[in-house]
């Protein structure tokens, strides 16, 4: 079991600070989303997001996995992808405190009032609510999947239990990392660190697979190997 050896054990934290990451970004975006409906909305809305990104994230790996190993140039498109996804989750990362707080509020006390104060107007409906969860767990979960199937190409076992990881993530513990995230930042510093260093290696692998002869001096760098062709 290549979970087991020194590459899949490596593969496998890479995977688990990256679910970690990019699961608790997804919470705190429906948490924001969420947060603007009354509380007897709140819930179904992020029901709705969690679910929405459950299906995706199955769906994208079916997808993602058969197009990584059609070829190299796919390797280069993933890791530019990547290197958008780390761009994105930098510009994220700098949300406004009180934003994130309000995120991970709504998350945890979904479908209750707090402290016993009336509500605020609602700041939209739940269709608005809905479809902006909805399309941000588009693009999230396709971060996801191709972020856990750049770190565990090699390693089928890793990347199912990544994708496991992810989905459990997401549907049994969303609240607590998003919280978990707020309290500890670092970790999500840590995280968009792990997905850039997958970025840049799928980018080295593509290059060096399908431009052997100006590239492949880098393979010797980096342990990158050329595919005979």
């Amino acid at each position: 079991m290549e979970v087991f050896t020194a590459a899949g054990f490596s593969a496998l934290l890479q995977v688990i600070a990256i679910d970690l990451v990019l699961a608790g970004d997804n919470a705190i975006v429906i948490g924001l989303a969420a947060a603007g409906l009354p509380s007897s909305q709140r819930r179904k809305a992020i029901l709705v997001g969690i679910i929405a990104a459950t299906v995706l994230r199955i769906g994208f790996a079916l997808i993602t996995t058969r197009l990584l190993q059609i070829g190299p140039i796919l390797l280069i498109a993933g890791g530019l992808l990547l290197l958008w996804v780390c761009w994105k989750m930098w510009r994220e990362l700098r949300v406004s405190h009180e934003d994130e707080l309000s995120a991970t509020k709504a998350l945890s006390r979904s479908g209750a009032q707090t402290d016993g104060q009336a509500e605020a107007p609602a700041k939209k409906t739940f269709a608005q609510a809905a479809w902006q969860i909805v399309i941000a767990d588009v693009s999230m979960s396709l971060d996801n999947v191709l972020a856990v199937a750049g770190a565990a190409k090699e390693h089928p076992t890793v990347l199912i239990l990544g994708l496991g990881l992810s989905i459990a993530l997401m549907g049994f513990a969303a609240s607590f990392v998003a919280r978990l995230l707020h309290r500890f930042r670092w970790i999500a510093y840590v995280g968009l660190l792990v997905i850039l260093y997958v970025a840049m290696k799928m980018l080295l692998d593509g290059a060096v697979d399908q431009f052997p002869d100006r590239f492949g001096f880098l393979g010797d760098w980096f342990g990158s190997v050329p595919a005979a062709h």
